[in-house]
């Protein structure tokens, strides 16, 4: 077993072969970093809008009106990757649905003139008084600091100014393979009702809020499976699943490069997973060993995920407890690719096909 691609460069798990060996040591799971997938262009014809569900045949992005259109596109280990400019500087952010907040590598949010709260001064003044009482923040149990993005924007979209996360990503091993200069998270992707399209590699941001686009009879029409997203206290977006008839609920996260089940629930479905070369860092803690399980009836809603192996692992408890919720699992990019996910942050639902 081992980190295999498939044609399009998808990393999903696989039985080993030559190729396998290649990557033997993948990266974190939550809210991690992710795949190399091909320049795709799916047009979906014929329906309205069709922006949103399909692309223009050369790639291009196609306008929607009331929403500003920002293309993304993947590295190795699945990452989701938006070119940003932060405070007038190219920049290149995580699309991470698995993370609350907008983080930025410590180290990067210098050349960017980013640095923590004391820098309050610099903020518009409604905002001040609600932030300068605010140094640090706490993520999986550690505190880090809090600072101040003046200006940050996104192709034609402009987010204006915002607060952010500092964290040394570089040394938490959740750069992957290349330079990743922070996350965007919810934080910002809930606030401008972002509707993210994992297969054509469109983000749409609201800017008009009289506009919404109803993606639920749209996207029937064209055989996709609506599955309702629900917002946990703790910030986190899960969806319900069910394996072997065994109801549970999956974490969406487009940070994490596979999807990944906690092991003592496959166990006690009396699955038996098999090893694999891969570990994988949740947060900060100890690498752990991935093994993987064959799973031919998961249903993600009322949609039934094709047979595939998936990840496992023991999932942490501030992973695996989100609110009120306990959840069995993370919804990671392999499995959000491969079912042409359409994540809808307006309407709080979850399209596959």
């Amino acid at each position: 077993m081992g980190i295999y691609r498939l044609s399009d460069r998808l990393v999903r798990l696989e039985t080993a072969c030559p190729r396998a060996a290649e990557d033997a040591r993948a990266r974190r799971l939550y809210p991690s970093p992710v795949c190399h997938a091909a320049k795709i262009a799916l047009l979906l014809a014929s329906i309205a809008p069709t922006s949103v569900l399909g692309a223009a045949r050369d790639g291009s992005p196609m306008h929607q009106p009331g929403y500003k259109t920002v293309p993304v596109y993947y590295e190795p280990l699945n990452k989701m990757i938006m070119p940003v400019r932060i405070n007038g500087q190219p920049a290149k952010l995580l699309v991470d649905t698995g993370s609350n907040q907008l983080i930025l590598d410590a180290d990067a949010a210098k050349l960017y003139s980013v640095g923590p709260s004391q820098r309050a001064q610099a903020m518009p003044r409604q905002t001040f008084w609600s932030f300068r009482y605010i140094r640090y923040t706490e993520i999986n149990g550690e505190l880090l600091p809090v600072g101040f993005v003046e200006n940050i924007s996104a192709g034609g979209m402009k987010f204006g100014g915002s607060l952010v996360t500092l964290c040394s990503l570089s040394h938490s091993g959740r750069t992957g393979t290349g330079r990743l200069d922070g996350m965007l998270g919810l934080d910002i992707l809930l606030r401008h009702k972002a509707v993210i399209n994992c297969r054509t590699k469109l983000v749409f941001f609201k800017v008009d809020q009289g506009r919404r686009i109803n993606l639920a009879s749209v996207a029937v029409s064209e055989k996709f499976t609506r599955v309702p997203i629900q917002l946990e206290e703790s910030g986190a977006l899960t969806v319900s699943c069910s394996i072997r008839g065994q109801p549970a609920r999956l974490l969406v996260d487009t940070g994490a490069f596979v999807t990944a089940l906690h092991e003592p629930f496959v166990k006690s479905l009396g699955l038996v997973p098999e090893p694999t070369r891969i570990s994988a860092q949740f947060a900060r803690g100890p690498w752990k060993r991935i093994t993987a399980a064959k799973i031919n009836d998961l249903r993600i809603g009322a949609f039934k995920a094709p047979p595939e192996k998936f990840g496992v692992a023991p999932l942490p408890q501030f992973a695996l407890q989100q609110g009120n919720s306990r959840i069995a699992g993370i919804l990671g990019m392999d499995t959000l690719y491969v079912c042409h996910a359409i994540i809808d942050l307006d309407g709080m639902n979850l399209f596959l096909k």
